[in-house]
């Protein structure tokens, strides 16, 4: 895509300048341009009503580059999950996630995943191709419109493995952090591990949080759960975590998606501690929520205790995480690629469809 045609979105503030110069517009009109776009959520440049509209009539075939809301499920706890439709026709998801002060988005880099996790709804639908820098940041603007509330955190856990997208990923983090305005503390990028990413990513020097999906203490497990884990030992991948820590200073986070009598037992609580023991890091245990593909059960939370209380005792960070948006499965897992009919309904009207 040519720089004439590229979507507005995702441009910075020197960028935008200059294409509104070469639309003929007073420099000034830049910063009026980037103002509407990312702190006003414009959709159009016909919606910005500080400019003539002559000249809005004159540049009606330009796309700022947001999507389409098709639609909006609420669950009871107040998490809401989109699906959009983008330019192309193909549909994503997205999860805007209130909590006190706070409004996380979990957002998708892909559409689809090739990962294909065996207790992750998101895989089973196979991979159909990467997010562009704009198609990501849009799902904030899209969430933070919605509520009417500044969005403070970003996940990216949605759709996708954002490691394989890792040049439009870049830069949406960069677009979001300096012209959205959320802090990189507050971002959170999510990955199963690619060989080679992880060293890329320190490169960078960014101050967000990586998040590694271990999910089992011992390469054999993680084969049977992440089947791309056969192209990368755990040996190899925490080899590169720690050098990760080292060249960042920043300690990371393991995700760990705990399934009843698979990998929620007490000697494997004791093998991952002793794989992580020493490490600057901190584990977030995830109790399984159901997807309609898989015949994984959920460990009760007895079981949930004693594995963290093993992990604990051995001196290993610790934290279990209870998803939010079941009610509208838009929990950890259940994201998925699919299309939904709705007619009948407004495309930001609460679903009729929750329990």
């Amino acid at each position: 895509m040519s720089a004439a045609t590229a979507p507005l979105l995702g441009q910075d503030l020197s960028a935008l300048t200059h294409w509104m110069e070469s639309q003929g517009q007073p420099a000034y009109r830049g910063k009026q341009l980037h103002q509407w776009i990312y702190q006003k959520g414009a959709n159009s440049l016909g919606n910005i009503t500080v400019f003539s509209k002559e000249w809005r009539s004159s540049v009606a075939d330009i796309q700022i580059g947001r999507s389409q809301v098709q639609h909006r499920s609420v669950a009871p706890d107040g998490t809401i999950k989109y699906l959009l439709t983008l330019a192309d026709g193909q549909v994503i998801e997205t999860v805007g996630i209130p909590s006190d002060q706070r409004l996380t988005v979990c957002v998708s880099t892909q559409v689809g995943c090739a990962m294909a996790c065996s207790f992750c709804a998101t895989g089973k639908g196979g991979f159909f191709r990467n997010l562009k820098a704009h198609e990501i940041i849009d799902q904030v603007l899209t969430v933070q419109s919605d509520f009417g509330q500044r969005v403070s955190h970003v996940v990216l856990m949605g759709l996708g493995e954002p490691m394989a997208n890792l040049d439009e990923v870049l830069p949406a983090l960069r677009c979001l952090n300096t012209d959205v305005g959320i802090g990189q503390r507050s971002m959170t990028l999510s990955t199963v591990g690619i060989p080679g990413k992880i060293e890329e990513l320190a490169n960078h020097h960014l101050q967000i949080t990586l998040a590694v999906s271990l999910h089992a203490p011992n390469q054999l497990l993680r084969e049977q759960l992440i089947p791309t884990a056969v192209n990368y030992s755990i040996e190899g991948l925490l080899d590169d975590c720690r050098e990760y820590v080292r060249v960042t200073g920043r300690r990371l986070s393991f995700e760990y998606i705990l399934l009843a009598g698979v990998n929620d037992k007490a000697d494997m609580a004791m093998e991952l501690a002793s794989r992580l023991r020493g490490f600057q890091s901190h584990v977030n245990l995830i109790p399984y929520n159901a997807i309609d593909e898989a015949d994984y059960q959920r460990p009760n939370r007895q079981q949930v205790q004693k594995f963290a209380q093993v992990l604990e005792q051995q001196r290993i960070a610790v934290s279990v995480r209870y998803s939010k948006g079941l009610g509208a499965d838009a929990a950890c897992g259940q994201l998925r690629t699919a299309k939904r009919t709705t007619e009948k309904e407004s495309p930001i009207q609460k679903s009729s469809l929750l329990p």
